[in-house]
């Protein structure tokens, strides 16, 4: 059983570990998305304040580690192209957008929803729409290609020599 020091103090910490998975979970989904879906959330929110840049986007090269059999140990794999970029809503509120590739605009869009996911009466929009739907359609290619690997698949077996 956990020791509480306070009800308030752990509320407030469970809370914001609660709005970091939640943010990680939204952004996972974003940086997937394709730019026609990133676009559609985006007209989904036609009072979305105006920006600045605190980093406009940029491209550059991260390290892509892989493990072993997929859960050994690690090792580096290669490097990949990733475009970033960081923006300041008129509120305050600060997104942050992260794409594979080079795509700025992917980027800025991702940063943009990301900024509005962070505004309630924004979130509850785009979580029920766009948000669904890019997760739909992420886990029905998933599902198709395990199907595709399910039909590929190879039985092997050792016939076995009496002497």
């Amino acid at each position: 059983m956990p020791i509480k020091t306070s009800d308030a103090t752990c509320d407030e910490g469970s809370t914001a570990r609660q709005a970091q998975v939640d943010r990680a979970k939204w952004l996972a989904l974003l940086a997937r998305a394709t730019r026609d879906e990133l676009d559609n959330a985006i007209a989904c929110c036609p009072t979305a304040p105006e920006f600045i840049w605190l980093r406009a986007p940029q491209t550059g090269l991260v390290m892509v580690q892989g493990r072993v059999g997929g859960s050994g140990d690690r090792f580096n794999l290669g490097e990949t192209t990733v475009t970033r970029c960081t923006l300041r809503q008129q509120d305050g509120v600060v997104g942050t957008g992260y794409v594979l590739g080079r795509d700025a605009e992917r980027a800025v869009r991702v940063a943009r929803l990301d900024a509005l996911m962070q505004m309630p009466q924004h979130r509850a929009v785009l979580a029920a729409g766009a948000l669904t739907a890019i997760s739909q359609r992420l886990a029905a290619t998933a599902a198709q290609n395990d199907a595709d690997t399910a039909a590929s698949r190879v039985e092997f077996f050792t016939m076995v020599r009496e002497a």
